[in-house]
């Protein structure tokens, strides 16, 4: 028999009062800091990711293809594809995966109503970390060629 899950309560950390540890005030979300951003749309059906394909508009770089199409809805809709060849373990593909939902989460205002497709075609590591959010950027800046089209 399954033990029913507990409820968890968050508090702040009063700074103020310096030497003590005590935790005081009203609990707060976990996902305060996130008030402002809205979860990106994911592509889930096999006829939506090949209409992306279909489209034909790819921008490439060292570690992604990116491929875009202009949706009729209000959101962006993504999918990160990350293959076994590409790294062969899972937690590696993962990590690979949650770094471009997550650029994207932050910069979906940029990004419009689109759908997109991002394949990791070279694996990267932690200590990338800088370099593939600015390489992610640049390519998402080109994006903008796939609505005129």
């Amino acid at each position: 028999m399954r033990a029913a899950p507990r409820a968890v309560k968050v508090y702040r950390f009063n700074a103020h009062s310096a030497g003590s540890s005590s935790m005081t005030g009203a609990p707060i979300a976990k996902n305060a800091g996130k008030a402002g951003v809205k979860n990106i749309g994911h592509l889930k059906k096999a006829d939506d990711i090949s209409s992306v394909f279909d489209f034909r508009c790819r921008i490439s770089s060292e570690h992604f293809i990116v491929l875009g199409k202009p949706n009729q809805l209000e959101k962006p809709r993504l999918v990160v594809m990350v293959g076994k060849k590409t790294h062969r373990h899972a937690v590696r593909r993962n990590y690979m995966r949650r770094i471009c939902q997550e650029n994207c989460r932050i910069k979906q205002a940029n990004l419009g109503s689109m759908d997109i497709v991002i394949r990791v075609i070279k694996p990267f590591l932690k200590q990338d970390f800088s370099k593939i959010n600015r390489e992610l950027a640049t390519v998402m800046g080109g994006l903008g060629k796939c609505r005129e089209s």
